[in-house]
């Protein structure tokens, strides 16, 4: 029965199986006018088709944006300036799009005057999570359909029988032409789940990863690069200044090549079960490298320490979908402050599968060799200063110990 308050709703639209049956279904099931909304985050092929399809499934508002550069600018490098990493491997790549994507839809919803919004994400997933947080953090007052919680939809198969029903294309491609995992795709990463991997003693498949060779495959010569960064972010590869996109394009491509970014964890999702899944991130493994090498030499130790404990907080809550919440906002403010002399260049080498530093150059750098030199510093530092320094911080350690002794 149609729901009368739900007038115009706004659907996050790829124009895949799963998308298509959600725009029918909530062409009927709420009786409203249907705008569709395809963000293009560098995921491929799949958004050529999204508009032909919507036109097909009688959308009169399509919109079909490119937000790869605002994507990178706005959430993929704040988030590289933390070094944030999920259960110590996760790059956070389908976590970071979904703010993003939320935010866009609730401004179009508000341009279109729309009731609602609606995803396609499952009610056993973080997505949901990190959309609707999204949704409600930016207008509470917004309605929000997520037709896995709603219908009686429970497997491929129903989903097919209704796309049958409906009359609605499904693309049949040539045995073996298709992954039988369930991808997400952006610039920053490409993720894989279901299938075999659904099994964690299985291995995947060699023929499942996209973007990158296997390591054994990978050159036999390694190949070095430099990285400049300004502020904390990358903004030239080897002398070339580039957009954020560009940046983050041409390391995927130079880490897919030497077999850099494939991890396989066990990760816990925040509705609370445990996923298997599979990730390609050759772009971010070397930016995270680069990026702490940079920060070595440039960035105070007690604040580099300090980072370093809010980091898991950080990485939890852009991994629980909250990027719109007060306190990461607090977290981040911090964290671009750290960064205000991380200038500079970094020398990598990529063989086989890793990323080695070999060379540092910040612009300002904290690091003094006479210091720390094993030859004669001409006295830049007196040695005898460390008695007195090493008897104050272990005075409460000597309290202790000689009250332990009058205690026996």
């Amino acid at each position: 029965m149609p729901h009368p308050e739900v007038k115009k709703a706004v659907l996050a639209y790829s124009g895949g199986l799963d998308t298509s049956i959600i725009l029918k279904w909530l062409q009927d099931t709420y009786g409203c006018e249907v705008v569709t909304f395809t963000a293009d985050l560098g995921q491929g092929d799949e958004v050529e088709d999204a508009r032909s399809k919507a036109i097909a499934g009688g959308v009169k508002s399509i919109y079909i944006e490119d937000l790869r550069e605002e994507f990178v600018r706005d959430y993929v490098f704040p988030m590289f300036r933390a070094n944030a990493i999920y259960e110590g491997e996760y790059l956070l790549g389908t976590s970071i799009a979904r703010p993003l994507i939320a935010k866009r839809m609730i401004e179009i919803a508000n341009a279109e005057g729309a009731d609602a919004v609606s995803h396609g994400a499952t009610g056993k997933g973080n997505d949901q999570v990190r959309f609707e947080f999204g949704f409600y953090g930016l207008k509470p007052d917004v309605k929000v359909i997520a037709p896995w919680r709603e219908w009686d939809l429970v497997s491929r198969e129903d989903m097919l029988s209704y796309a049958a029903k409906h009359g609605i294309p499904v693309e049949r491609k040539r045995e073996g032409s298709k992954s039988p995992y369930s991808m997400d795709a952006n610039l920053l990463h490409i993720s894989y789940e279901g299938y075999d991997l659904e099994d964690p003693w299985c291995e995947p498949s060699e023929e499942m990863w996209r973007w990158s060779v296997s390591p054994e495959q990978a050159p036999d010569t390694p190949e070095f690069i430099e990285l400049a960064y300004e502020r904390g972010d990358i903004v030239a590869i080897n002398g070339v200044t580039m957009t954020p996109a560009q940046v983050l394009t041409e390391l995927n491509r130079l880490g897919g090549k030497h077999g850099i970014g494939r991890i396989d964890i066990v990760e816990n999702r925040f509705v609370g079960m445990k996923s298997r899944g599979c990730y390609e991130t050759p772009g971010g493994t070397i930016m995270l490298k680069a990026h702490r090498a940079i920060e070595s030499l440039t960035v105070d130790r007690e604040a580099a320490h300090l980072k370093d404990e809010l980091m898991p907080r950080y990485a939890k809550l852009v991994y629980n979908g909250f990027w719109f919440a007060p306190e990461r906002e607090m977290l981040q403010a911090a964290i671009d402050l750290s960064q205000v002399h991380v200038n500079g260049d970094v020398r990598l080498k990529l063989y086989k599968g890793n990323v080695s530093v070999v060379g540092r150059r910040p612009n300002q750098s904290m690091f003094d060799d006479r210091l720390c030199t094993f030859e004669d510093d001409q006295g830049a530092y007196d040695q005898k200063d460390a008695g007195g320094f090493i008897k104050l911080n272990a005075l409460r350690l000597r309290m202790g110990a000689l009250a332990a002794r009058k205690a026996r």
